[in-house]
Protein backbone atom coordinates (compact mmCIF):
# COMPACT_ATOMS: atom_id res chain seq x y z
CA UNK A 1 0.00 0.00 0.00
CA UNK A 2 1.04 3.32 -1.16
CA UNK A 3 2.65 5.43 1.76
CA UNK A 4 0.03 7.91 3.31
CA UNK A 5 2.85 10.79 2.30
CA UNK A 6 3.16 9.85 -1.08
CA UNK A 7 -0.67 9.46 -1.43
CA UNK A 8 -1.22 13.16 0.17
CA UNK A 9 1.36 14.45 -2.14
CA UNK A 10 -0.29 12.62 -5.50
CA UNK A 11 -3.79 13.60 -4.16
CA UNK A 12 -2.25 17.38 -3.57
CA UNK A 13 -0.22 17.88 -6.69
CA UNK A 14 -2.83 16.23 -8.90
CA UNK A 15 -5.59 18.82 -7.56
CA UNK A 16 -2.96 21.64 -8.46
CA UNK A 17 -1.43 21.14 -11.52
CA UNK A 18 -2.86 22.95 -13.49
CA UNK A 19 -2.29 26.09 -11.31
CA UNK A 20 1.20 25.18 -10.65
CA UNK A 21 1.91 24.60 -14.16
CA UNK A 22 1.33 28.23 -14.84
CA UNK A 23 3.29 29.55 -11.99
CA UNK A 24 6.61 27.65 -13.19
CA UNK A 25 6.07 27.40 -16.83
CA UNK A 26 9.01 29.94 -17.43
CA UNK A 27 11.14 28.68 -14.14
CA UNK A 28 13.90 27.73 -16.70
CA UNK A 29 13.93 30.78 -19.00
CA UNK A 30 13.19 32.98 -17.05
CA UNK A 31 15.92 32.64 -13.95
CA UNK A 32 19.80 33.02 -14.84
CA UNK A 33 20.66 30.58 -12.32
CA UNK A 34 18.85 27.62 -12.93
CA UNK A 35 19.48 28.62 -16.58
CA UNK A 36 23.36 28.41 -15.88
CA UNK A 37 22.91 25.37 -13.54
CA UNK A 38 21.13 23.26 -16.49
CA UNK A 39 23.36 23.94 -18.76
CA UNK A 40 26.28 22.84 -16.73
CA UNK A 41 24.60 19.78 -16.33
CA UNK A 42 24.23 19.57 -20.36
CA UNK A 43 27.88 19.80 -20.46
CA UNK A 44 29.28 17.51 -18.27
CA UNK A 45 26.17 14.76 -19.68
CA UNK A 46 27.95 15.47 -23.03
CA UNK A 47 31.60 15.55 -21.68
CA UNK A 48 30.92 12.05 -20.42
CA UNK A 49 29.91 10.93 -23.99
CA UNK A 50 25.99 11.89 -23.49
CA UNK A 51 23.38 9.21 -21.98
CA UNK A 52 20.17 9.29 -20.79
CA UNK A 53 19.45 11.95 -17.58
CA UNK A 54 16.45 11.36 -15.01
CA UNK A 55 14.52 14.29 -13.97
CA UNK A 56 13.00 13.08 -10.74
CA UNK A 57 10.31 15.13 -9.68
CA UNK A 58 9.74 16.75 -13.09
CA UNK A 59 6.48 18.15 -12.19
CA UNK A 60 4.49 20.20 -15.77
CA UNK A 61 7.94 18.87 -17.31
CA UNK A 62 9.82 22.24 -17.75
CA UNK A 63 13.48 21.14 -16.71
CA UNK A 64 13.39 18.33 -18.45
CA UNK A 65 12.40 20.01 -21.59
CA UNK A 66 15.13 22.87 -21.09
CA UNK A 67 17.46 20.02 -20.90
CA UNK A 68 16.07 18.33 -24.08
CA UNK A 69 16.39 21.49 -25.77
CA UNK A 70 19.96 21.54 -24.84
CA UNK A 71 20.56 18.49 -26.86
CA UNK A 72 19.85 15.99 -23.52
CA UNK A 73 18.26 12.53 -23.57
CA UNK A 74 16.20 13.60 -20.74
CA UNK A 75 12.77 12.26 -19.52
CA UNK A 76 10.61 12.83 -17.24
CA UNK A 77 8.91 11.19 -13.92
CA UNK A 78 6.67 11.98 -11.38
CA UNK A 79 3.80 10.88 -9.21
CA UNK A 80 1.20 13.24 -10.17
CA UNK A 81 -0.70 11.42 -13.01
CA UNK A 82 -1.99 15.45 -13.43
CA UNK A 83 1.56 16.69 -13.63
CA UNK A 84 2.25 14.10 -16.41
CA UNK A 85 -0.76 14.55 -18.56
CA UNK A 86 0.27 18.17 -19.02
CA UNK A 87 3.70 17.79 -19.15
CA UNK A 88 3.33 15.36 -22.12
CA UNK A 89 0.65 18.19 -23.56
CA UNK A 90 3.04 21.07 -23.18
CA UNK A 91 6.10 19.24 -24.91
CA UNK A 92 5.28 15.93 -27.03
CA UNK A 93 8.48 15.20 -28.05
CA UNK A 94 9.88 14.75 -24.87
CA UNK A 95 9.42 11.15 -22.70
CA UNK A 96 7.29 11.33 -19.14
CA UNK A 97 6.08 8.82 -17.17
CA UNK A 98 4.27 7.93 -13.87
CA UNK A 99 6.58 7.12 -11.01
CA UNK A 100 7.65 7.60 -7.20
CA UNK A 101 11.41 8.48 -6.44
CA UNK A 102 11.12 5.48 -3.59
CA UNK A 103 10.42 2.70 -6.43
CA UNK A 104 11.71 3.84 -9.41
CA UNK A 105 12.69 0.51 -11.06
CA UNK A 106 15.29 1.88 -13.22
CA UNK A 107 17.98 -0.76 -13.94
CA UNK A 108 21.80 -0.18 -12.50
CA UNK A 109 24.23 1.93 -13.88
CA UNK A 110 21.39 2.96 -16.70
CA UNK A 111 21.51 7.03 -16.26
CA UNK A 112 23.89 9.71 -17.25
CA UNK A 113 22.24 11.71 -14.67
CA UNK A 114 19.50 12.88 -12.14
CA UNK A 115 17.86 16.00 -11.65
CA UNK A 116 15.75 16.46 -8.70
CA UNK A 117 15.06 20.15 -8.77
CA UNK A 118 12.55 20.89 -5.63
CA UNK A 119 11.02 17.28 -5.19
CA UNK A 120 12.84 16.22 -2.43
CA UNK A 121 11.16 18.67 -0.26
CA UNK A 122 8.60 16.94 0.47
CA UNK A 123 10.41 13.29 1.42
CA UNK A 124 10.53 12.50 5.46
CA UNK A 125 14.20 12.68 6.96
CA UNK A 126 14.13 8.77 7.30
CA UNK A 127 13.34 8.11 3.34
CA UNK A 128 15.72 10.62 2.06
CA UNK A 129 18.75 8.20 2.35
CA UNK A 130 16.79 5.56 0.58
CA UNK A 131 16.57 7.82 -2.18
CA UNK A 132 19.64 9.05 -2.22
CA UNK A 133 21.18 5.25 -2.48
CA UNK A 134 18.51 4.54 -5.58
CA UNK A 135 20.01 7.85 -7.50
CA UNK A 136 23.53 6.65 -6.72
CA UNK A 137 22.46 2.47 -8.06
CA UNK A 138 20.57 3.87 -11.58
CA UNK A 139 23.70 6.52 -12.33
CA UNK A 140 27.06 4.65 -14.49
CA UNK A 141 30.09 5.45 -12.44
CA UNK A 142 30.91 9.33 -12.63
CA UNK A 143 27.72 10.34 -13.23
CA UNK A 144 26.21 13.29 -12.18
CA UNK A 145 23.50 14.46 -10.37
CA UNK A 146 21.92 17.92 -9.26
CA UNK A 147 19.45 18.32 -6.80
CA UNK A 148 17.74 21.10 -5.49
CA UNK A 149 16.20 22.39 -2.14
CA UNK A 150 14.88 24.17 0.72
CA UNK A 151 17.08 25.65 2.99
CA UNK A 152 16.38 25.36 6.44
CA UNK A 153 15.71 23.32 9.50
CA UNK A 154 11.97 23.15 9.47
CA UNK A 155 9.21 20.68 8.47
CA UNK A 156 5.81 22.89 8.05
CA UNK A 157 2.74 21.36 6.62
CA UNK A 158 1.54 23.40 3.42
CA UNK A 159 -2.78 22.85 3.08
CA UNK A 160 -3.18 25.32 0.56
CA UNK A 161 -1.56 26.61 -2.06
CA UNK A 162 -1.31 27.75 -6.22
CA UNK A 163 -4.55 28.97 -6.95
CA UNK A 164 -6.03 28.56 -3.29
CA UNK A 165 -6.68 24.71 -4.01
CA UNK A 166 -6.20 22.20 -0.41
CA UNK A 167 -3.32 20.45 -0.09
CA UNK A 168 -1.77 18.00 2.19
CA UNK A 169 2.30 17.79 1.65
CA UNK A 170 4.82 18.91 4.27
CA UNK A 171 7.97 21.11 2.95
CA UNK A 172 10.94 19.93 4.75
CA UNK A 173 13.92 22.77 4.60
CA UNK A 174 17.56 21.01 4.77
CA UNK A 175 20.52 22.95 5.64
CA UNK A 176 23.09 22.60 2.99
CA UNK A 177 25.66 20.98 5.08
CA UNK A 178 23.40 18.14 6.31
CA UNK A 179 21.94 17.49 2.65
CA UNK A 180 26.14 17.41 1.33
CA UNK A 181 26.70 14.90 4.14
CA UNK A 182 23.56 12.73 2.78
CA UNK A 183 24.69 12.70 -0.85
CA UNK A 184 28.41 11.90 0.54
CA UNK A 185 26.78 9.04 2.41
CA UNK A 186 24.82 7.78 -0.52
CA UNK A 187 28.60 7.33 -2.90
CA UNK A 188 28.32 10.82 -4.29
CA UNK A 189 31.21 13.26 -4.25
CA UNK A 190 30.00 16.81 -4.35
CA UNK A 191 31.35 19.41 -6.24
CA UNK A 192 29.94 22.27 -5.36
CA UNK A 193 26.50 24.16 -3.88
CA UNK A 194 24.86 26.92 -5.25
CA UNK A 195 22.92 29.20 -2.78
CA UNK A 196 19.92 30.81 -4.64
CA UNK A 197 19.06 34.25 -3.59
CA UNK A 198 14.88 35.36 -4.34
CA UNK A 199 13.26 38.27 -2.97
CA UNK A 200 9.84 37.18 -1.66
CA UNK A 201 10.82 33.19 -2.09
CA UNK A 202 12.35 31.19 0.76
CA UNK A 203 16.01 30.59 0.30
CA UNK A 204 16.70 27.86 -2.46
CA UNK A 205 20.12 25.63 -2.87
CA UNK A 206 21.22 23.47 -5.44
CA UNK A 207 24.05 20.46 -5.12
CA UNK A 208 26.12 19.57 -7.73
CA UNK A 209 27.72 16.10 -7.43
CA UNK A 210 28.59 13.05 -8.90
CA UNK A 211 29.06 9.19 -8.56
CA UNK A 212 32.28 7.68 -7.18
CA UNK A 213 34.04 5.83 -9.97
Amino acid sequence: MINDWLADTRTSYDTVAANYADLVRDAATDNAQLRSALTVLAEQVRALGGGPVADIGCGPGQFTAYLHELGVDAFGIDLSPAMIELARRAHPGVRFEVGSMTDLGLADGSLAGVLAFWSLIHVPDDEVPGVLRDFHRMLRPGGLVQIGFHVGTESNLKTEGYGGHPMKVYVHRRQPERMAELVGQAGFEVDTQLLLYTEGIVRQAILFGHSRT
